[in-house]
C-alpha cells in the first residue's frame, strides 16, 4: 500500500497495522480496517468504479464527500454503494462496472 500518504501535517499519522482483506472485481486486495472504500480503492490503484448510464464511459471518485454518487459499486450484493461514504469491513466483495438504473438523462439535442 505504497500509494497513501501515511505522515499528513494535519490529519496525522496514520496507523497502517490493521490492515485487513476484501474483493474487488474477483481480486483480493487489501485496505485498512474502517477506511472508506474509496481510499482502499485509490490506495490500490483502482480509479474506475462504474460505468456511465448512458454513454458506457468510465466513473471514478470525484466529490469524495458523498454529493455525486459518482463512485457508487455494488457490496456484498447491494447495488448503488457510494465508495466514498463505507467504511471497508474485512471480506467485503465489492463488484463494479455494472450499469444503475437512473432516471437521469442527458436531454441535449446532440444526445438524442
Amino acid at each position: 500500500m505504497t500509494r497513501r500518504i501515511i505522515n499528513h501535517p494535519v490529519l496525522d499519522k496514520i496507523d497502517e497495522t490493521n490492515v485487513i482483506s476484501f474483493t474487488f472485481n474477483n481480486t483480493v486486495l487489501q485496505g485498512l480496517k474502517n477506511e472508506s472504500l474509496a481510499a482502499a480503492l485509490l490506495a490500490n490503484g483502482i480509479r474506475t468504479l462504474r460505468v456511465h448510464e448512458e454513454s458506457g464511459t468510465p466513473r471514478g471518485i470525484y466529490c469524495n464527500i458523498g454529493h455525486c454518487f459518482e463512485c457508487r459499486v455494488t457490496v456484498d450484493g447491494q447495488q448503488g454503494v457510494r465508495a466514498c461514504l463505507t467504511p471497508l469491513k474485512e471480506g467485503m466483495n465489492v463488484s463494479s462496472g455494472e450499469t444503475f438504473l437512473t432516471s437521469v438523462r442527458d436531454w441535449r439535442s446532440e444526445n438524442e
